[in-house]
């Protein structure tokens, strides 16, 4: 993604953020509250689903690997 270009969906957004905290020593903090996520068990019309409950903060840390040696 250029600079004057626009995001349409969700992965082109999560990457274009992704690829400017990495190597910045950057974080992203998510903070939920009873935040529900239905899992389907395959794809197609007869997939189960499980619910699952997110009740709390989710760190999401990125680091350049070329420049941290461990």
């Amino acid at each position: 993604m250029t600079n004057g270009e626009h995001t349409s969906n969700w992965p082109d957004l999560a990457i274009g953020l992704y690829d400017r905290l990495t190597g910045r020593n950057a974080e992203i903090t998510y903070e939920f509250q009873q935040l529900h996520v239905k899992v389907p068990s395959g794809t197609g019309n007869g997939a189960q689903h499980a619910e699952w409950v997110l009740d709390g903060t989710l760190n999401v840390r990125t680091r350049d690997a070329s420049n941290n040696p461990n």
